[in-house]
């Protein structure tokens, strides 16, 4: 009866809150489908996050085009994770049919608190748990075509395509290659492979190796597909893309010939270090004595790519000036480009006398290496040589946030692009607060951190340096990391260190963003006031459209917009660190279309600064004098 009720209830949720009808995408085959055998511990409130997930997915999908997206949902305690794909090679329009597809099949899997799906276009999951960085599992498989090839030297050509696959992709800027291989008699070989974008580089390489692997038991037949936790491979004599939308991978591979015998001693290297992680696995889960909740599950955490000290320094031409990008209180950073192509931004670290983060470097980036969110820069390795530490990056080729607001490129970011800054860069902080599986405070949030991809989606950077929480959670007493003008009055003055510290500073930024004024610069007008408490003076009269950015065009926003917004941004700068929202909080009241009559803020402390450079050398912009002023309230 109980399992009846279960049943039923997850059919009314799912008729009541559905996603809209599938209509069958092309190339729609099934290929493989997992569900998790532990139920959700609360259906409702479940199924009602897969369904915001699904919903903000077919928007990402619908309005900006994104074949790939990771969403996360909370209800209380209740937490949802859901990743979706489609191969790249797909129009909007059949992306769009492939996910809707895949979300009618997933409700199959009833009450499961894990389902996946896997088409040839596409592939959607979701879980209880966190797996955006997974790519190996024991669920991998293979699926074979039925009819052999005549063609005789088509087994070789396939074999050579595959592996040329299996060697690129890892390589390439989103983990995607699709190439069509001539054969002997006029026939062609086309392949494709994929690695979700949230896997480590070396993640993907590992997850290749499995697939081409699995991949050559269906060899001289005409087609096979390949299927794991996080990458796909399928191969075909059959078109299944256009001929103009292959990639050319040359530049991914190694020069010089490439033999069999290499292949099988890859092959068989691929196959002993899968069988070894599935052995460390089955033992770690031996040793693990709470238990995991679904089949599907996490990772431990892995180590980061180590560098050679001469590629970076070939990569950067010798850390030349020309090639720096900027300069910060952890280091310089650099542009790099490795020998495979690939541009990267390095960061020699800077190390004062007291500080103990050489001690601590190997676990701290160990850690932040299996940080991967979208709206959080991802460090790709390390490199220790003698005294220096360098840290690895993705690139950002639109720079920082501040060049934008400020800089060479100041007033040519529309509102539109403002809020999605706005709105991104919360996520990115409440990942580091409350969704990681520890909790990182930033201490320097500010423009010059938050880069911009080639799609202007904010990243945030230098979380990396961070140090972490304790276990308490309690506040701590440290020394001053920050920078003033964006730094929480408790901080700055006393050393009281909390997740709210970082909420204090992404209001300012968000003030700055909307404004287009810099924090620490007086306006140029009578009043003559640093831009918080200008802020605070215009939210008391109630005239929020003259904090905006003349730049910005009026017929972009509407007046309860901005509003929200900025009382949002003082509900964050608040003088109590105990009344400012937590990061997760702040997304939910940016994404909510009602009003906020119930969240009033109160009045904040307003932190000005003198700024007097102590030495000529100085890199840090926190030396500065502090005056604090608590205005009389209105």
């Amino acid at each position: 009866m109980l399992q009846l009720k279960v049943v039923a209830l997850i059919l009314i949720w799912w008729s009541i809150n559905g996603v809209e009808d599938a209509v069958a995408a092309p190339d729609a085959h099934l290929v493989n489908m997992g569900c998790s055998s532990f139920n959700a511990s609360d259906l409702r409130s479940f199924f009602a996050n897969i369904n915001e997930t699904f919903s903000d997915m077919r928007e990402e999908i619908r309005n900006q085009s994104k074949h790939f997206g990771t969403v996360q949902k909370a209800r209380g305690e209740v937490l949802t994770y859901t990743m979706f794909q489609c191969r790249n090679y797909l129009s909007k329009n059949d992306c769009l049919s492939c996910f809707n597809t895949a979300t009618t099949q997933i409700r199959n899997c009833s009450g499961g608190n894990g389902a996946r799906v896997i088409y040839d276009s596409c592939f959607l999951r979701y879980e209880s748990n966190r797996f955006y960085d997974q790519t190996n599992e024991i669920g991998s498989g293979v699926s074979c075509g039925n009819i052999s090839s005549t063609v005789p030297d088509f087994k070789v050509a396939g074999e050579q395509a595959l592996m040329d696959l299996q060697t690129a992709t890892p390589k390439t800027r989103d983990f995607y290659a699709a190439t069509k291989t001539l054969v002997a008699g006029g026939s062609a070989v086309y392949a494709v492979a994929q690695c979700v974008e949230t896997a480590t580089a070396i993640n993907c390489q590992n997850c290749m190796q499995v697939g081409y692997n699995n991949l050559q038991s269906c060899l001289p037949n005409t087609e096979g597909r390949a299927y794991d936790a996080g990458c796909f491979m399928r191969y075909s004599t059959t078109p299944f893309f256009a001929d103009n939308q292959t990639i050319d991978i040359a530049p991914y591979l190694k020069k010089g010939n490439s033999n069999k015998k290499w292949a099988i001693i890859g092959g068989v290297v691929g196959g002993v270090v899968l069988l070894l992680l599935l052995f460390a696995w089955r033992m770690s889960r031996k040793r693990n004595k709470v238990p995991r909740g679904d089949i599907l599950g996490a990772t431990e955490l892995k180590g980061p790519v180590n560098y050679k000290y001469n590629d970076l320094k070939a990569a950067t031409k010798n850390f030349s000036a020309e090639n720096k990008l900027g300069e910060g209180g952890f280091g310089d950073v650099y542009k790099g480009t490795l020998k495979n192509g690939k541009v990267v931004a390095v960061k020699k670290l800077v190390f004062g006398k007291s500080s103990n983060m050489e001690d601590n470097f190997e676990g701290e980036v160990k850690l932040i290496s299996n940080v991967h969110h979208r709206n959080l820069v991802r460090l790709l390795g390390c490199c220790s040589k003698s005294q220096e530490r360098i840290l690895v990056y993705e690139y950002m080729a639109n720079k920082s946030l501040d060049k934008f607001l400020f800089g060479n490129k100041k007033g040519s970011l529309n509102w539109k692009q403002r809020s999605d800054i706005i709105l991104g860069t919360a996520r990115g902080l409440a990942y580091l607060h409350e969704e990681f599986h520890v909790s990182i405070i930033h201490r320097d949030i500010k423009t010059a951190n938050i880069l911009l991809n080639d799609d202007l989606q904010p990243k945030i950077a230098d979380f990396g340096l961070a140090r972490l929480l304790p276990e308490d959670r309690s506040h701590l007493s440290t020394k001053f990391a920050g920078t003033l003008g964006y730094t929480a009055p408790e901080y700055a003055m006393h050393g009281q260190l909390s997740e709210k510290a970082d909420t204090y500073s992404y209001g300012i930024v968000v003030l700055e963003i909307v404004s287009g004024q810099k924090s620490t610069d007086v306006k140029d007008d009578e009043d003559g006031e640093y831009l918080l408490r200008r802020a605070w003076k215009l939210h008391e009269r109630g005239l929020y459209l003259e904090l905006v950015d003349n730049a910005i065009d009026p017929n972009e926003y509407e007046v309860e917009e901005v509003k929200k917004i900025i009382e949002i941004a003082l509900l964050c700068t608040q003088a109590s660190a105990s009344t400012r929202p937590t990061m997760s909080e702040v997304v939910m009241l940016l994404k909510s279309k009602s009003l906020m009559e119930h969240l009033q803020p109160t009045m904040p402390v307003f932190v000005e600064t003198n700024m007097i450079p102590r030495e000529s050398n100085s890199t840090s912009s926190s030396n500065a004098t502090v005056s604090i002023s608590i205005p009389s309230a209105r």
